[in-house]
């Protein structure tokens, strides 16, 4: 049914975990012994454009949800001319397990147009330095139109975190701006 998730996953000391580019697998051993991926990460909305200078790249992004139930989801998404499909684990604080595996772009296009259960986020991925992190910026399109959001990954929960000033509120616990919950309830159909 998913044949990424079988091939060979040996050698996964190998990975390296860039901000467009997800974990590269190599070797010959089961999913099964493959260590869980952890993701840590807080959000906040975007309160100026003091970030817009920074900027190192951009690029389109599309992502639907194939499944989202409280122990998870199951993500497709474009991102530039790239295609993965991520599972995602509860969240617990500010972590979560979670499996991202390239897939074909034109996979993704069709998961994309026949298998998600709501209309798929447009966004442009923006990535900005700042302090020795990789912030990523989510400009975010059509039905979400007008909200902006930065995401920054961390090593560990408690890792100390330098704010730039074009953050504003975060938004980490706020299960309005998780992108599952975007794509269910579009930004521009919230009440003021």
């Amino acid at each position: 049914m998913f044949p990424a998730l079988y091939r060979d996953f040996s050698g996964w000391e190998n990975f390296r975990k860039t901000p467009f580019f997800p974990r590269e697998i190599c070797g010959n051993a089961f999913l099964l012994d493959f260590p869980m991926g952890i993701e840590i990460e807080r959000k906040f909305l975007v309160a100026n454009d003091d970030w817009r200078p920074l900027i190192q790249q951009s690029l389109p992004c599309r992502q639907g949800y194939l499944g989202v139930k409280g122990k998870g989801s199951i993500r497709v998404r474009m991102l530039g001319t790239r295609g993965f499909l991520t599972l995602k684990g509860p969240r617990i604080r500010l972590s979560r397990a979670e499996f991202e595996y390239p897939i074909p772009l034109a996979d993704a296009e069709e998961l994309l147009a026949s298998f998600c259960h709501y209309d798929a986020i447009a966004k442009i991925r923006h990535q900005v330095f700042w302090e020795g992190k990789i912030w990523e910026i989510d400009e975010f399109l059509q039905q979400n139109s007008g909200l902006v959001l930065a995401e920054v990954e961390l090593e560990s929960e408690n890792q100390p975190l330098s704010l730039p000033g074009w953050v504003g509120k975060e938004v980490s616990f706020d299960y309005r701006y998780f992108n599952a919950n975007l794509a269910k309830h579009p930004f521009t159909t919230w009440r003021a």
